[in-house]
């Protein structure tokens, strides 16, 4: 009842993304390219947000399990008020410093694929406070176990977003720029409808009289020091895909759009056992926050298996539409018989590391072992993906974005075997969350 949700929220979230693209697609080429390069940097700064959100629901639930409603209540307010201080300040950087930002991760590339992607990475920044809003208000959702009302404002917010895309794309003709606005729209209004909510008093949780907010350091701190390393580990973990991105880049505007579908392709074959893991914190959460350790590690293995089950269905989904997916996306030949040739492989290799590689790091974060999860990413990403892609396409002249897939491949493998390791260890058992 907690994780099926989540997995239904996660993969409409990912769906809405796959149609988001599928209609850009259809304007022309340079749109999807802009909006996949741009993406990739959205996705950079909304982990940071992902991580603040993390730390909210591990210290929440820990709460929760202890039965303090009232430190929980307050650890929630400090979470909304840390998530609208960091976006808002990431917001104006980024706005003063866009198209520097642009230049400098993607260097070189056509003209009016670049022009595309600043028109769609401005309007896009405006949206960085409402996503990090909602992502905080759903993660004190999931803390206290409900899971069905971020679902249903992700419903209703995700087709919000492709009516309007369908309208100002197709009705105005307004191309990357409707795309934009579309997911501006909806994510300030996810945000909003997240907090109504929160106001009702009640649940377990609710936030009112937010003018009595006023910063508390120690739960400021505790937030942060479980924020700080999991952001830490996503946004290096995004850099180094953005790294790979500027690879890719260079390969002409075939490798760059094929790359940008199969991106979409494998991230909602993922979703559901990401919505596994993410339902998996709050259990662990709530477990070690009640003191039941056995419980807590039951609750990885078992969920690890419900995960493994759902990697294979998700991957099987996506192989099986890999065709009608290309072809509604208006893609060219050859750019979709490299997307669906990339897919093949993803579906073979996928259901062999995935879950090892990234199951078991949803518990450890929930018992607060965040240090071992950051180090072992970073360095796996950075020495594995980033390396191994690199060495292929530049040392032995494999210009093609499969290099990128053996890249993630490799590091997923790597993952796999330390956290496994360090699962069977119990030492991420031996942490103090709240």
């Amino acid at each position: 009842m907690l994780i099926i949700p989540v997995i239904a929220e996660q993969f409409l979230t990912s769906l809405m993304g796959l149609a988001d693209s599928m209609m850009v697609s259809n304007v022309d080429d340079y749109s999807l390219g802009a909006v996949q390069l741009v993406d990739s940097i959205n996705i950079l700064v909304n982990q940071a947000f992902a991580a603040l959100a993390t730390g909210g629901v591990v210290i929440c639930s820990n709460f929760i399990g202890q039965k303090n409603k009232d430190k929980a209540q307050e650890a929630a307010r400090q979470v909304s008020l840390s998530a609208l201080i960091l976006s808002v300040a990431i917001t104006i950087i980024c706005l003063l410093f866009r198209n520097g930002i642009l230049n400098t991760v993607f260097g070189k590339v056509e003209d009016a694929l670049m022009v595309k992607a600043q028109v769609y990475f401005f309007i896009t920044i405006l949206s960085f406070p409402g996503i990090a809003l909602y992502n905080a208000g759903s993660a004190i959702y999931r803390a206290q176990g409900n899971t069905r009302r971020p679902l249903l404002i992700s419903i209703v917010c995700n087709f919000i977003n492709i009516a309007g895309n369908a309208v100002f794309i197709y009705v105005f003709g307004l191309g990357v720029a409707g795309a934009a606005l579309s997911t501006f729209i909806s994510r300030w209004l996810s945000a909003i409808v997240v907090f109504v909510y929160l106001h009702n008093k009640d649940q377990m949780i609710s936030i009112r009289d937010y003018r009595t907010i006023r910063p508390q350091g120690y739960l400021i701190k505790r937030v942060l020091a479980l924020g700080i390393p999991n952001g830490i580990e996503n946004s290096m973990f995004q850099f180094g895909k953005l790294v790979i991105q500027s690879t890719v880049s260079t390969m002409g505007t075939v490798a760059i759009t094929a790359q940008a579908m199969t991106n979409i392709m494998e991230n909602v074959n993922g979703v559901a056992a990401c919505g596994v893991g993410i339902g998996l914190m709050t259990v662990v959460g709530q477990s070690l926050g009640a003191g039941r350790k056995d419980e807590a590690r039951y609750y990885v293995k078992k969920m690890a298996i419900w995960a493994e089950i759902a990697i294979i269905l998700s991957c099987l989904f996506i192989f099986a539409l890999r065709g009608p997916i290309t072809s509604l996306g208006g893609m060219n030949y050859e750019s979709a018989k490299l997307c669906m040739y990339m897919c093949g492989l993803i579906t073979i290799v996928k259901p062999l590391f995935w879950v090892p590689a990234f199951l078991p790091a949803y518990g450890m974060r929930a018992a607060g072992d965040v240090r071992f999860s950051m180090i072992l990413s970073v360095i796996s990403m950075w020495t594995i993906r980033v390396g191994v892609t690199i060495a292929l396409v530049h040392v032995f002249g494999f210009v093609s974005p499969v290099a990128v897939w053996c890249g993630m491949f490799s590091d997923w493998f790597v993952r796999g075997v330390f956290f496994t390791i360090r699962f069977m260890s119990g030492k991420w058992l031996d942490h103090r969350v709240a």
